[in-house]
């Protein structure tokens, strides 16, 4: 019981996180592009709400990528980074059931 808690919290702050950095990566294109104004309150509160919980993890990786140009792909890879540890999570979770060390 403990451990299905365990896993399913890994679970989700793996997925809340994923999904975090697509609407991140949404927001800054459309200001980019002007289509949302940040001089409004709210949206200036979401966009930055989000680049400060998203950037501690996109900035080391945007660190070590060659430059693109005005292009970002860093949101790609660390989304690909998830969704591999998401992976390693559920397999480490399939050995422990089969193992029989789940509890």
């Amino acid at each position: 019981m403990l451990l299905n808690a365990v896993f399913f919290l890994l679970h989700a702050v793996l997925q809340l996180f994923s999904w975090a950095i697509i609407i991140a990566a949404i927001l800054s294109l459309l200001i980019a592009f002007n289509i949302l104004d940040t001089r409004n309150r709210m949206v200036w509160s979401i966009a930055d709400f989000f680049q400060r919980v998203t950037e501690p993890v996109l900035r080391p990786v945007r660190d070590r990528m060659p430059n693109f140009g005005n292009i970002d792909i860093s949101p790609i890879v660390v989304l690909l980074l998830i969704q591999a540890l998401t992976i390693l999570v559920a397999a480490i979770q399939t050995k422990l059931i089969t193992s029989g060390l789940y509890f």
